[in-house]
C-alpha cells in the first residue's frame, strides 16, 4: 500500500495538478483573507483570530479536492491499468486506502503554509500573542477531518465513471449537499434533525476547540462510509 501512496504523491507533483492545487489554495485564501475587501478580510474584522480562514477553507477546498481526485480511479479505468493494477498481489481495500491517503497527504501538504498565518496574527495581535490558540488547533483538527470526509467522497465518485470531468462534478455536489445543503434544509419544518447529519454542524463544532467524541466519530463514519461504497462499487464492476 506505501507503494501506492507514493505512487499518487508522485504522479501529483510529475504533472502540474500538485503545484496548482498548492497554488490555488494558498492564492485564493491569501486573497480573500488579506487583499479582497469584505466579509473574509482579517485586517478589517479588527480581531486577532482565523475565524475567517476555517470559515472560507471548506468553500475553497469544495472545488480544489473534487480537482485532484477525480482522476484517482477514473483514470485508471480509462486507461486500462487498473485491472492491472488489481492484478499485483494487493486487495481492493489496500488500493482505494492508498488512493485515499495520497490524495489526503498533497491536501494536507497544501494546508501547512497556512500556519504562517497563525503567525502573522500573533504578531499582529494587541498585546503581541494574545490570540485564541485552543480554537485555532481545533479548527486546523475540524478542517483536516473535513479534507478526509472530502478525498472519500471524490474517490468514491471517481469509481462511477471514466470521465473525470463526470467525477469532479458529482464529487462537488455530494460535497456541497453533506457540507452545506443538509444544513440548509434542516432549518425547515420537520428537517431539523438533518442539522447534525451535516458536514458544517460537526465541523463547526470541533472548530470552537473542544474536541468532542461524537464530532470524531461521525467524521471517521462519513468518510469509512464513502470509502466503503467505494469498495462495493469496485467489487460490482470488477
Amino acid at each position: 500500500m506505501k507503494a501506492i501512496i507514493n505512487r499518487e504523491i508522485s504522479s501529483f507533483f510529475c504533472s502540474p495538478i500538485g503545484y496548482l492545487v498548492i497554488g490555488l489554495f494558498l492564492c485564493l485564501n491569501g486573497l480573500f483573507l488579506w487583499l479582497f475587501k469584505g466579509e473574509f478580510n482579517i485586517l478589517e474584522g479588527g480581531f486577532a483570530d482565523l475565524y475567517p480562514f476555517f470559515q472560507l477553507a471548506p468553500w475553497v477546498l469544495l472545488l480544489l479536492i473534487p480537482a485532484v481526485t477525480m482522476s484517482t480511479i477514473a483514470q485508471e479505468k480509462r486507461s486500462g491499468t487498473l485491472e492491472l493494477l488489481l492484478s499485483h498481489p494487493i486487495t481492493k481495500n489496500q488500493i482505494i486506502l492508498g488512493k485515499f491517503l495520497g490524495s489526503f497527504t498533497l491536501i494536507i501538504l497544501a494546508l501547512l503554509p497556512t500556519l504562517l498565518y497563525v503567525y502573522t496574527i500573533w504578531t499582529l495581535a494587541s498585546p503581541k500573542g494574545s490570540i485564541d490558540l485552543g480554537s485555532i488547533i481545533g479548527s486546523y483538527f475540524g478542517l483536516c477531518f473535513l479534507i478526509g470526509a472530502y478525498t472519500a467522497i471524490g474517490i468514491f465518485t471517481s469509481s462511477f465513471t471514466e470521465n473525470q470531468i463526470t467525477a469532479f462534478i458529482s464529487a462537488m455536489l455530494i460535497c456541497f449537499i453533506c457540507y452545506y445543503g443538509l444544513a440548509e434544509f434542516s432549518t425547515l419544518n420537520g428537517l431539523e434533525f438533518l442539522e447534525s447529519w451535516s458536514l458544517k454542524y460537526h465541523y463547526d463544532s470541533i472548530s470552537r476547540g473542544v474536541l468532542d467524541l461524537r464530532d470524531l466519530i461521525y467524521f471517521i463514519s462519513i468518510t469509512s462510509f464513502f470509502l466503503f461504497l467505494t469498495t462495493l462499487k469496485l467489487n460490482h464492476k470488477l
